[in-house]
């Protein structure tokens, strides 16, 4: 058994400590797959868990990092084999389970699916659990039968991961899409992507009415709390809003008005323990639809060294679309 670089972190008198270090492979965790991981990303929640601000871990020591790509080095799972190109994205790693910021994880086959034919690992970490998520609520829009024929579609937090790519994917789908963001600076960059409009993130942010003007048939949301509840205040008669995030709150301060007399429908979206079949649907359609170009347009680089102060830029909200991170 060697070691490996990994991000671990631990918890002591003082608190939750974190740190870039080498880690004994005999402390990997059970599993039937090994995989050499050659990237990862960065999401909200690998935030909350490196900065200690939301216990997110619940292990101790915990290497952080939700979603992986990387080759199979060993595996006693049959449905995988040694220089297989894999992806995981959530199943509790980074919080009960050892995660992706290290050199190496082991984890249980039946957590990954193959990397998808002609995407490369670092374009599906661009992707990450931020753009599968994206993929997930549009799957989740289009089987409650919503079209773009019915109107608008909304996406809050536009300028975040999920709200970048949902962008994207909507416009590739027909939709026109209405942005909302606090970054007025980052207009050329949401329409660069397909927004159409923008609107700032204060119109959603106070006291929701039980019911306001309609304003758009579907919606993407990862903030949560008041804006949730103004963008159901604001939904068309039979429209539906996607629910995937709590960037703003766990709160819903909301009534039963839009539901049940506009037949609105709130839509939640689980990422972390979707069933197989649906992540491969999701990621089948995300390297058929995502436009590479707009991926890579959202989409910055940085190394396994730069995670640690990476996690509190993108509390700040500091971090705009998608971070790749280099793990070799």
């Amino acid at each position: 058994m060697g070691t490996f670089r990994a991000v671990v972190v631990e918890k002591g008198e003082g608190g939750q400590r974190v740190a870039l270090q080498d880690f004994d492979e005999s402390g990997l965790m059970d599993g039937d797959v090994t995989v050499r991981v050659t990237h990862s990303t960065l999401n909200y929640k690998d935030g909350l868990a490196l900065t200690g601000k939301s216990p997110v871990v619940r292990r101790f020591p915990m290497i952080p990092g939700i979603d992986f790509a990387g080759t199979v080095e060993s595996s006693s799972n049959r449905e995988f084999k040694p220089g297989d190109a894999v992806i995981l994205n959530g199943w509790g790693t980074g919080e009960t389970h050892l995660g992706a910021y290290a050199e190496k994880s082991r984890v249980k086959g039946d957590w990954l699916i193959p990397l998808p034919d002609g995407m490369t690992a670092a374009q599906a970490m661009a992707i990450g659990t931020a753009g599968y998520t994206a993929m997930l609520a549009l799957l989740a829009l289009e089987r409650h039968g919503l079209t773009p024929a019915q109107g608008p579609a909304v996406v809050t937090g536009a300028a975040g991961g999920v709200g970048s790519v949902a962008i994207a994917l909507l416009a590739k789908a027909g939709w026109h899409v209405i942005a909302s963001t606090g970054r007025e600076e980052e207009a050329d960059y949401l329409k660069g992507l397909g927004a159409t409009e923008i609107i700032a993130r204060q119109e959603l942010s106070g006291q929701a009415k039980p019911l306001a003007k309609e304003r758009w048939a579907a919606g993407i949301d990862s903030v949560g709390s008041a804006t949730l509840a103004n963008l159901l205040s604001m939904v068309k008669v039979r429209g539906a809003i996607a629910a995937c995030g709590l960037a703003g709150g766990m709160d819903l301060p909301t009534s039963v008005a839009p539901f049940i007399l506009r037949g609105a429908a709130l839509l939640g979206i689980d990422s972390v323990m979707a069933p197989r079949a649906l992540r491969q649907e999701a990621w089948g359609r995300l390297a058929r639809d995502l436009d590479t170009g707009k991926l890579a347009a959202m989409t910055h680089t940085i190394t396994l060294d730069e995670v640690i102060p990476a996690g509190a830029e993108i509390l700040a909200g500091k971090v705009r679309g998608r971070t790749v991170v280099e793990i070799g």
